[in-house]
This record gives structure tokens, C-alpha cells and sequence, in this order.
């Protein structure tokens, strides 16, 4: 296990700078995900970490020591691509032994650690086989083995699941998950899935445009983001925005005037607005409710549902161009094109003001 220090972390490519000083502690056995749109440099940060890219500006520690100039292989640290690199011609004994053997350790030494790790990812009965006799999941174990053996201080993993089906994606989630309990190593981990980024990571790192925008605990990010961009990436189906002017504000709450005609309660400490200024409300789907009696109310023509079984994404339009999606129980039988009322209680709402910054809730029921 490693402790690992960004002090502004800055990568330049020519004249165009894609990571803009980077700040960012990782403590010995954490798993931090790193989540972004495209092109936020996500991927560049971790190849400045494994030192794949040279290093612009600033300090990348790893226990302490300043490793900007060391070369890959001196950083104890190993990197699982998002494609598997294995080589074709050795068997997944000698794919996982190879880094050892460059290394200079001994044969007794190898077979130890390759039959070690081979059990903990439930490969020990392919040793013998080829990559071409394996599954897309099984040759990702093989990497993610192939990197266990060297024991190093850090895993970089970059997008790893990306290739595999839906359901084998699933299960080598669960597996990386209960791996990580098991080696209690340093993670960093390069995903576009939210699921993967919610369940694995004891802390996300959400990017924009080559900077940090808020780095928490998942479920903090989820209740308590800082800004529309990290409420709007955090969670899927992704947050509903509704724009609005304040009516009335104060430290007990917002009164908005939302541009489709509804006024909403929201439980938010408003004592830094004025009453006029523009501001964006934002209700997750699974915290909109059917129904008439709630403080804040909508109406909308179905314009789709998506049947999951344990719930229904249920797709709603005013006919104003306002477009909202609830989360409702899978028992539930809405059809389409008809009109329903749903709403949300005062405290399950987020509001942001005209820059985009989250103002504090105040969590009333």
C-alpha cells in the first residue's frame, strides 16, 4: 500500500494545457475513481501517475517521495489497460509471470506468486491456456493478475470492464470489489459507468475540463453536490433541471417561479438571494412521487416508459418544452399519453444559483 500526493498537477501538450493543477490526496489502501466526460483528463492523470507522460508542472509524491522523474518501473506501480495487452503466444501462466522474470526473480518465487494470485481471481484452472482459449472477463483477470504479482504500491486501472458484456461486467465489478477488500491496496480507477464509480470507490473524483469539481465520498457527492455539473453527472438517470427566478428566499428556504408556470418550495438556506435572480432547481427521478398532495406539483403527458421490473422510468412533457423523468415503482401501471400529477417534498430538491454553486439544504422531509 502507498500514499499518494498530487500538488498542482499540470500537464501541457504544445501550447495546449489539458490539466490545469491538479490537488489531490490518496490515502494508504483507498479506491479512488476518477469519472468525467470525455476529454476532461482523466486518462492523462492517470498516465502522468504511472509516468507514461511527463510531467508539466508540479509534485507527484508517492510516500512521501517526489517521483516526477523516476521512470515507470522504479514507481512500484502497476497499470491494467483498457485493453487486456496480453501477449498471444504465452499461456496465462507465463502472461502473469513475465513481469517477474524481467525482474529477476526466481522460478520457486514466480510459481508462488502466480498460483496466489491466479486463486484469488479463480483462474488457477487456465494456467495452462492460451488467450485465445479465453473469455473476454477471463483475460481480464489474467491482467488484472498480471498486475497483482508484482505486488506493487499502486493499481492504475484505466477503464478496465469497458469491453466486457453487461453481465460479465457485473460480475467482475463484485470481484475487483471484494479484491480490493482482500490486498487492501491503493486503487486509482478511470470509469465512465456511474455504477462502477457509486459501488467501488471509497472516494470519486469528478472532472471538468482538466480540473477537480468536487472529490468526496460517493453518497456525498449524491446528496450534497457542490455544483450543477457534479448533480448532473452524479446518478443515472441523470438529475432533472428546471429553471426559475426566486420569488421569495430567506435562511429557511426558496420560493421559485419556475419557467413552466410552478412555483416550488425548496429547503435551502436562500439568504444569500434577492428576490429576481435566475436560478436552476434540480430534483432527482427517484425523489419525484405520484400524486396530488405534495408541496410542490407537476402535470405532464407520458411521453415513454422504461419497464425495469423492480421500477419504471416513467418520461414526462408539458408541452412547454419542460421534459421530466420519475423513478416509480415497477408495480405501477402508467401507460403512454396519459396525463399524470407528481411533485416533491420541499427537502428532496437541490437549487443552484446563476453560476452554477449548490446552495446548503437544509433536508426537511
Amino acid at each position: 500500500m502507498a500514499k499518494v500526493q498530487l500538488k498542482n498537477l499540470q500537464k501541457r501538450f504544445n501550447d495546449v494545457k489539458v490539466l490545469h493543477g491538479i490537488d489531490l490526496d490518496i490515502q494508504h489502501g483507498e479506491f479512488v475513481v476518477l469519472v468525467g466526460e470525455s476529454g476532461c483528463g482523466k486518462s492523462t492523470l492517470l498516465r502522468l501517475l504511472a509516468g507514461l507522460e511527463e510531467i508539466s508542472d508540479g509534485e507527484l509524491l508517492i510516500d512521501d517521495v517526489v517521483v516526477n522523474h523516476q521512470p515507470p518501473a522504479k514507481r512500484g506501480i502497476a497499470m491494467v489497460f483498457q485493453s487486456y495487452a496480453l501477449y498471444p503466444h504465452m499461456s496465462v501462466f507465463k502472461n502473469m509471470a513475465f513481469g517477474l522474470k524481467i525482474a529477476g526473480a526466481s522460478k520457486a518465487d514466480m510459481q508462488k506468486k502466480v498460483e496466489e494470485a491466479a486463486r484469488k481471481l479463480k483462474i488457477d484452472h487456465l494456467l495452462h491456456r492460451l488467450p485465445r482459449e479465453l473469455s473476454g472477463g477471463q483475460r481480464q483477470r489474467v491482467a488484472i493478475g498480471r498486475a497483482i504479482v508484482r505486488d506493487p504500491k499502486v493499481f492504475l486501472f484505466d477503464e478496465p470492464l469497458s469491453n466486457l458484456d453487461a453481465s460479465l461486467r457485473v460480475q467482475t465489478r463484485v470481484e475487483l470489489g471484494k479484491l480490493h477488500q482482500e490486498l487492501g491496496a491503493t486503487i486509482v480507477y478511470v470509469t465512465h459507468d456511474q455504477v462502477e464509480a457509486m459501488t467501488l470507490g471509497d472516494k470519486i473524483v469528478v472532472m471538468n475540463g482538466g480540473r477537480i469539481e468536487q472529490c468526496g465520498a460517493p453518497l456525498s457527492l449524491y446528496h450534497h453536490p457542490k455544483t450543477l455539473f457534479v448533480a448532473q453527472f452524479i446518478g443515472s438517470p441523470k438529475m432533472n433541471v428546471l429553471a426559475g427566478q426566486v420569488q421569495q428566499a430567506s435562511a429557511t428556504g426558496v420560493s421559485v417561479m419556475l419557467e413552466c408556470g410552478v412555483l416550488a418550495e425548496v429547503a435551502v438556506d436562500g439568504s444569500q438571494l434577492q428576490s429576481g435572480d435566475p436560478v436552476s432547481l434540480g430534483i432527482r427521478p427517484e425523489h419525484l412521487s405520484l400524486g396530488t398532495e405534495l408541496p410542490t406539483c407537476f402535470a405532464g403527458e407520458v411521453t415513454l416508459t422504461e419497464e425495469l421490473g423492480e421500477a419504471t422510468y416513467v418520461y414526462t412533457s408539458n408541452g412547454a418544452g419542460q421534459d421530466l423523468v420519475l423513478k416509480v415503482d415497477g408495480h405501477e401501471e402508467i401507460a403512454v399519453h396519459s396525463q399524470i400529477r407528481f411533485g416533491f417534498k420541499a427537502g428532496m430538491a437541490h437549487l443552484f444559483d446563476k453560476d452554477g454553486m449548490a446552495l446548503p439544504r437544509l433536508l426537511k422531509s
